[in-house]
């Protein structure tokens, strides 16, 4: 056997591994199954592309979607590796040269979704090949609770039995305990170990704003002020937004693409390539875009909609800032964001356990996006996982106020009983106000005894009332009823004054953050920043004489150490993380080339 670290060293380009990479990759090797949850960019695919190089024999990696698969195969084989994809984009000759290269070990990786995995034919091939592993990728897929349940991942408990001598390894970045005690249980590896590196990506900035009327003008004046030209996903609930929204970017001058499942299979293709294999591509989406994506500069991850858990925001989040630089989780929502999803939820064909339980994930997402703590200490703790106050998200960089809301709270929900529970926010907060108005005398509401109770606050400040009282459970919104607002059972304790209610204080905080991810810590002299957009450019003419996307040539990571250390020749590229001696044959002569012209 390769030893792991050589292996890292030549083919990956770097001189050592990160947390628990180690630990993991030898247990590997040493034959042994493991369940291993690593955040998104925290190096998942090295725990088992490193063993499948090191251990004799193929490396059969379960993968859900073609589109991932291609992108993996895609680096290693500018990495020098031989993988291979089995999927349907392949004619039937070129499926039987790739299964004759298995039986023949004359391929390190195959990659291969869980359906064709586990038809006889498949199995039957495997039984004559010596086989290294198995990578099952994306592990939370077998959880029947999880956001992405794929039935044809159950079937793979069956390799235990029929190839009990082959180690294999499950990976995901979401799951929690719950989860992970599904996966287990589902794969059949009670026997195996549990890897749990943590979930933190503190490279990532975490926000949360309220919603206003123009959401779509709070996108824009974010995208110019912090991330002007720079790849990201903007994350809407439907495919009609998603249509609108890019449309609108594209007419503001931002080269925006939509993606929906609902889009010509050609045009999504397109779409998908143009965002993976160019510079400054704004991605506009629906959830059916995200698993797979591998492009590791996407410096922002914007939530115009709620998603539906907090495990879909933290995966949906996750996939910015995959190299490590600095990048943006940015999200608005409003009352109308919940009412949609409580609706969606009632709606659905699912049982009432299910329902119980997606109502109470919703409300875990809702206590995140009103905490005045620090997020990130919030969303790890959902998971299980601890923190600091991190320094790197809106609550930290600008401390949220709170103060007791228990009698404004008590005011407003009077209010909704007052009216009948037939008004939205806008009118209860006029009543609330004392506001003289045409429509209040018409009601008679300028009679009620909740007429001007409430002119102690603004009307910003009612609003940011009400969404709190929605996302606490303590009101809920009518769709059907134009967004009237009605009372819960919930409300009760808060009105006999049995419950106290601790509410933020939203107005007056700023509405950016402080730094801008743009402001690239790692590079200082003004020269550096042209050198390196000058190696970004030589990236993509490769990138494109090639066809592979920019990323898998190098990481802007890599670029930008190349800018700061300005290596003249190949031995002193060669010292350089993610250089490894493939890509430092194929083109190290090229970017030293740029570098010398600069100096």
């Amino acid at each position: 056997m390769s030893h792991p670290l050589e292996v890292l060293r030549t083919v990956f380009g770097y001189d050592r591994f990160r947390g628990a990479q180690a630990e993991i990759i030898d247990h590997v090797i040493g034959g042994g199954d493991a369940l291993v949850l690593m955040p998104t960019g925290g190096g998942k695919s090295l725990c088992y592309q490193v063993p499948a190089l090191c251990r004799p024999g193929l490396g059969v990696v379960v993968s859900p979607l073609i589109a991932l698969m291609q992108d993996q195969v895609s680096a290693l084989r500018q990495l020098g590796v031989k993988a291979a994809a089995l999927n349907s984009s392949l004619s039937y000759g070129q499926q039987v040269e790739i299964e004759r290269q298995m039986r023949a070990g004359e391929i390190d990786m195959v990659y291969v979704a869980p359906e064709r995995l586990m038809t006889d034919a498949f199995l039957i091939q495997l039984e004559r090949c010596r086989l290294a592993l198995f990578a099952i990728d994306e592990a939370h897929c077998v959880s029947q609770w999880g956001h992405d349940f794929r039935p044809e991942y159950l079937q793979l408990a069956t390799l235990h039995t029929r190839f009990p001598e082959v180690p294999r390894i499950a990976l995901t970045a979401t799951a929690d305990s719950p989860t992970r005690r599904e996966i287990v249980e589902k794969l059949s590896l009670a026997g195996g170990r549990q890897f749990v590196a943590g979930f933190d990506r503190p490279n990532i900035r975490y926000r949360v704003a309220a919603k206003t009327s123009s959401a779509r003008n709070q996108l824009l004046s974010f995208l110019k002020r912090e991330h002007p030209g720079d790849a990201g996903i903007v994350y809407r609930l439907s495919r009609s937004k998603v249509e609108e929204t890019a449309a609108w970017l594209c007419d503001q001058g931002i080269d925006a693409l939509p993606y929906h499942a609902g889009l010509d299979k050609t045009v999504r293709a397109e779409n998908q390539e143009r965002f993976l294999n160019e510079d400054g591509v704004v991605m506009v989406a629906t959830i059916a875009f995200g698993m797979g994506i591998d492009k590791p500069d996407v410096r922002f991850v914007a939530h115009l909609d709620l998603p539906k858990s907090i495990e879909a925001y933290y995966q949906e989040t996750g996939r910015a800032g995959r190299d490590g630089l600095p990048a943006d989780a940015w999200m608005v929502y409003g009352m109308q964001d919940v009412a949609r999803l409580r609706q969606m939820v009632e709606d659905g064909d699912a049982p009432e356990v299910k329902k119980r339980l997606e109502h109470r994930k919703l409300d875990a997402l809702l206590g995140y996006c009103e905490t005045t703590r620090c997020r990130r200490q919030v969303l790890l703790e959902y998971f299980g996982d601890v923190g600091q106050p991190c320094g790197n998200c809106d609550t930290c960089l600008e401390p949220v106020e709170s103060f007791d809301g228990t009698v404004a709270a008590q005011k407003a929900l009077s209010c909704v009983y007052r009216t009948g529970q037939r008004f939205g926010a806008g009118h209860l907060i006029d009543v609330l106000t004392g506001a003289d108005s045409e429509r209040i005398r018409q009601l008679g509401h300028d009679k009620l005894s909740t007429f001007g109770i409430g002119r102690e606050f603004a009307k910003e400040e009612w609003r940011s009332i009400f969404r709190q009282l929605v996302a606490a459970g303590l009101l809920r919104v009518d769709i059907e009823g134009h967004g009237s607002l009605g009372l819960t059972e919930a409300c009760r304790a808060v009105l006999r004054g049995e419950k106290d209610l601790s509410l933020r204080r939203d107005v007056g905080r700023r509405k950016a953050g402080s730094r801008s991810p743009r402001q690239r810590d790692t590079i200082g002299e003004p020269a550096d920043e042209a050198l390196f957009q000058a190696l970004r450019a030589q990236r993509l003419a490769i990138a494109r004489e090639i066809g592979v996307p920019p990323y898998v040539i190098f990481h802007d990571a890599t670029l930008l150490e190349m800018a700061r250390r300005k290596p003249q020749d190949e031995a002193q590229l060669a010292l350089l993380s993610g250089v490894g001696k493939a890509k430092l044959e194929r083109y190290g002569e090229a970017f030293i080339a740029v570098i010398r012209g600069f100096c």
